[in-house]
């Protein structure tokens, strides 16, 4: 929802920024003679969009997906499609936002697959990025 003067609240989520010109352009109409509404995002605050895990770098389909309760480094992994031939899997860091800072955790992505060692197959929190790094040759 977005505030407009004159007209109160405006629903925006889900819609583009057309669309939401012109419910708004609708609405002022009852007001104003022939409006001329433009809307212009500054910024993205969509709870969809911060709630995703994203997976990057050596796997097989890198992606972005929306966190789930209980959701761990390993979750996220799998559903990428797993590491591809070119990881690193020791090497993974898990990225998190935590009171405006970014903290870095090392993620023993390797032991987790072939050892079945679970010490670092943390739980994901919304808006924390995994990364893959490819190996040296």
């Amino acid at each position: 929802m977005i505030s407009v003067p004159i007209i109160g609240d405006v629903r925006a989520g889900g819609l583009t920024p057309e669309e939401v010109a012109e419910a708004i352009k609708k609405q002022l109409a009852t007001y104003i003679r022939e409006p001329n509404v433009a809307v212009i995002i500054t910024e993205l605050r969509s709870h969809e969009f911060l709630t995703r895990v994203r997976v990057t770098g050596a796997v097989r389909t890198p992606r972005s997906m929306p966190h789930r309760q209980g959701m761990t480094v390993l979750d996220a992994i799998l559903e990428s499609g797993g590491i591809n031939e070119f990881a690193a899997p020791n090497r993974t860091k898990l990225y998190r936002k935590v009171a405006g800072k970014v903290e870095v955790y090392d993620v023993a992505l390797g032991d987790i697959l072939t050892q079945g060692r679970l010490e670092s197959n943390v739980s994901l929190r919304p808006g924390d990025v995994i990364t893959v790094p490819e190996r040296f040759f």
